[in-house]
């Protein structure tokens, strides 16, 4: 049996026919002019990404306010944005308009960068250290809300093929979702309070786009990994427990979403976790679990995409890997098992779509040896942290020079 030939089929979500079972992850790379719109740099990344034939690709963090950037540089899906979005899908659609394209939309909390946003914190005690950040009220959430429906429209018009609504890795979808979010308001305190949240975010999209084409989904961090994150007991427990992260995506299918993107840690907090790294590799099997709890709990045609399979790589790439066969131990691997096993429907790539966004279009050649793997070397978040575009470091030499100059800049 091929390694690949499970990931190689196709799948629907929604009324979208999905040409493979690989998806690209969204990656933020800070590469958008001054007004949040795509630089001949960002069209660079995607068109390549087009090229690579993979089956779903979400376009990274792409925030629905320019008040809460994380960058100077970071995409924006404002009204002010709609044309250059418009064309910028056009372009990717004329390269690719077999696979499925959807805008993560996000708003960055406590994350938004002080010197060019207004960071917000829901909780009396900032999580993270982050003094600064300004306690979020009902009124300000009210037009939170109100921009990620805007944003949504705009997306649809621009000729996305849908949204993935981030509610995952320490955003303020986390923030308010958590329990360490134990502040009496809107939207704090009891589950039911931080939930609805997320779920006036997705009924009030369905009503405003109003298009059965459309498809809405998430990116879920189902475990935080850290006293009080999401899918802990409480909000100073560390014990996991799954039932409000269960409870999370179900209602959110039942509102109208056909897809659900696994995600677990906060990068900010559980690194290794977030994405496995080379040190704790065995962090991706982790991953592999919070899938399996998502694909019981949904119903069969709601799609799961699993990640953390970056690490994998093709088998023989690193030691740390302990008691494990390398031949049974990579991507190709993994994925298929986990889709023949109904584990994961998809396996998402994040860092690798990074090393090598051509991988899909390899498989399907018959090509894995002339793959470049993620060497998990994380200069791509080093870069990112650095406010600097970002790009593949080891396999994109114009990427290792900006990292060149940022490390000079630090000394």
């Amino acid at each position: 049996m091929s390694t690949t030939n499970l990931l190689l089929q196709p799948v629907k979500i929604g009324k979208k026919t999905v040409p493979n079972r690989i998806a690209m992850n969204a990656m933020e790379c800070a590469d958008a002019d001054e007004s949040g719109n795509p630089t001949e740099r960002t069209y660079a990344r995607y068109e390549k990404l087009f090229e690579g034939e993979a089956g779903f690709i979400d376009l990274e963090a792409i925030v629905c306010s320019r008040d809460n950037l994380s960058s100077a540089h970071q995409l924006s899906v404002t009204r002010g944005n709609a044309k250059a979005l418009e064309k910028f899908t056009r372009r990717l659609k004329e390269i690719n308009s077999d696979n499925v394209f959807v805008f993560q939309l996000t708003h960055n909390g406590e994350y938004s960068n002080p010197g060019v946003s207004k960071p917000v914190r829901v909780s009396d005690t900032p999580l993270y250290g982050f003094e600064y950040a300004h306690m979020i009220g009902d009124d300000e959430i009210g037009r939170i809300v109100d921009e990620f429906v805007e944003s949504a429209k705009v997306a649809h018009d621009a000729g996305a093929d849908g949204l993935d609504i981030k509610f995952c890795t320490g955003y303020l979808g986390s923030q308010i979702l958590r329990p360490f979010n134990s502040r009496k308001w809107k939207y704090g305190g009891a589950w039911e309070n931080r939930r609805q949240f997320a779920f006036d975010i997705v009924e009030k999209i369905v009503k405003a786009v109003n298009d059965p084409d459309f498809i809405i989904g998430s990116k879920v961090s189902l475990f935080e990994g850290f006293p009080g994150g999401q899918g802990t007991a409480g909000c100073d427990s560390s014990i996991m427990d799954l039932s409000e992260s269960i409870d999370l995506i179900k209602g959110l299918e039942e509102r109208g979403a056909s897809y659900i993107i696994q995600s677990g840690g906060a990068p900010r907090a559980t690194v290794a976790l977030a994405k496995p790294e080379k040190n704790a590799p065995y962090m991706a099997y982790l991953q592999h679990y919070f899938s399996k709890v998502c694909r019981d709990s949904l119903r069969p045609e709601t799609v799961v995409i699993g990640s953390g399979y970056s690490i994998f790589r093709d088998g023989h790439n690193n030691p740390n890997f302990k008691s494990v066969d390398p031949e049974k131990n990579s991507l190709a691997y993994w994925g298929n098992k986990n889709i023949a096993e109904g584990v994961t429907d998809m396996v998402a790539l994040g860092r690798q779509s990074l090393a090598d966004p051509l991988l899909a279009k390899k498989f399907k050649e018959g090509n894995e040896k002339n793959v470049d793997w993620c060497t998990a070397c994380d200069k791509c978040s080093f870069l990112l942290v650095n406010q600097a575009n970002v790009g593949c470091v080891v396999y994109n030499p114009p990427y290792a020079g900006i990292c060149r100059e940022v490390m000079a800049r630090g000394k």
